[in-house]
């Protein structure tokens, strides 16, 4: 059976009767920011025995069990790295969500302090030590604020840019590390930051480490033109790489005819039920929404995982909303319904060669006909 085959028809069996919330209904679309597991630093005597990885779009949660194999006792740096990122200001996700501020570690069950490494760049060139000198932080542009008063204002604030002397402020703004936007300054490095801490793996042994986090979600809308684009590949025969756009971006979740279909369906009803200007402005249209997750950063342990499993959490439904899930399920594995609202892939010895994108597709739920007046 190939992936598309795989990661659509058995989820597309049980989507057909459940709703879900609309959370990606954006006028813009936004990336998502791929994060992974944990990678060590040149360390490839730990073999990761199990991973069980659980994802839905508020959380996600890794657990794996590492084991020495050896005689000797293992002690190494881990990190979990975030990839590189710039200032989401005037649109964008904020610092909190790019720097991964939710992440959380548990070494055999007891919380585990980390340490944090941020460096910044500008144009190809360090800048770190320009803005430790000046006691800039790094990971949040200098703690950037944009949030909304106890009277429902817009505040837009950078406390450490703003707190300099003139002459400072000027130096930063010259050399373009700070930007001004109607007065406002925003932080224009890019921030290249990892979590980490020192683990040690006893001989013989086994430790179980976890972690989680809030994933830095994508959001696109998807319209039913773009559904129909995508449906007339696999009546034309065409592959995915003939077309461009939000075609190919479909593809990229393994969504196949009958998911395709269905969501076509469920968009053409909800257009031909709109009577209100409101209804036939969201009429038509799926918020989708996306989660990344590097699998590849698994290969800097000693290969093969061992045992892996994926679960594929829907999500909870709003009222009069309704939620599709797509993914292309690593190696082709198949996908099992465990309940209404979640799915599971379950591989052994696998050495991941691509990384994960999970789609949630959400729209609104045709009305149920309205009974005949008697006359």
């Amino acid at each position: 059976m190939n992936r598309k085959a795989v990661c659509c028809f058995e989820i597309l069996a049980a989507v057909l009767v459940l709703a879900a919330s609309c959370s990606a209904l954006a006028d813009d679309s936004d990336a998502s920011i791929a994060a992974g597991g944990l990678v060590p630093r040149r360390e490839t005597r730990i073999v990761m025995a199990k991973e069980v990885l659980r994802i839905s779009d508020k959380k996600v949660v890794v657990d794996y069990d590492f084991r020495n194999d050896s005689d000797q006792d293992v002690t190494t740096e881990v990190a979990f790295p975030i990839p590189p990122y710039s200032n989401g200001f005037v649109e964008g996700p904020s610092p909190d969500e790019q720097s991964f501020q939710s992440f959380k570690l548990w070494v055999d069950g007891k919380p585990i302090h980390y340490e944090s490494e941020a460096k910044a760049t500008l144009n190809d060139k360090d800048v770190t030590v320009v803005l430790k000198e000046n006691k800039i932080d790094i990971p949040t542009f200098g703690h950037f604020e944009d949030k909304n008063d106890s009277k429902g204002y817009e505040v837009i604030n950078t406390p450490d840019f703003s707190r300099l002397p003139k002459t400072a402020r000027d130096r930063l703004t010259k050399a373009g590390i700070f930007k001004l936007y109607d007065q406002l300054p925003a932080g224009q490095w890019t921030v290249h930051l990892q979590y980490h801490w020192t683990q040690t793996f006893p001989a013989h042994s086994t430790v179980h480490i976890r972690h989680e986090y809030s994933p830095a979600v994508g959001f696109m809308q998807v319209d039913t033109t773009e559904v129909e684009d995508s449906l007339a590949q696999f009546k034309t025969g065409r592959s995915p790489n003939d077309d461009s756009g939000e075609v190919k971006w479909l593809a990229g979740f393994c969504a196949d005819q009958p998911f395709l279909s269905v969501l076509e369906r469920q968009l053409s009803q909800s257009k031909s039920q709109a009577k209100t200007e409101d209804e036939r402005l969201w009429a038509g249209v799926a918020g989708s929404s996306w989660v990344d997750f590097i699998l590849t950063s698994a290969n800097t342990w000693q290969r093969p995982i061992e045992d892996f499993t994926l679960i594929i959490e829907r999500g909870k439904p709003e009222q009069g909303e309704k939620r599709l899930i797509s993914f292309c399920s690593p190696e082709n594995g198949k996908v099992e319904r465990l309940d209404a609202d979640h799915f599971q892939v379950h591989l052994t010895n696998f050495v991941p060669t691509s990384e994960l994108r999970i789609g949630f597709f959400d729209m609104p739920l045709p009305k149920p006909a309205q009974p005949a007046t008697a006359k």
